[in-house]
């Protein structure tokens, strides 16, 4: 669930949330990366973690957090 406020607060986004999603093919863990990191800023690049087989973390270009993950089922 996301919610949005339609009042003015002085605040935008911040690092504290990002949304995660889980990819069901290498194919589309790749395009998402590489879309969500045009104009923006890689945390971590996508590769193999210890925690997943392949995960990304991408601030997109409006500073939106991304975090993906791929993982064979």
């Amino acid at each position: 669930m996301c919610i949005d406020s339609n009042v003015k607060h002085e605040f935008t986004f911040t690092p504290a949330i990002s949304l995660y999603v889980t990819c069901d093919t290498k194919a589309e863990i790749d395009k998402l990366f590489e879309k969500l990191s045009e104009g923006g800023k890689i945390l971590m690049p996508l590769e193999s973690y210890p925690f997943s087989e392949r995960f990304g973390w991408v601030n997109d270009k409006y500073s939106v957090s991304w975090q993906l993950a791929f993982e064979k089922k």
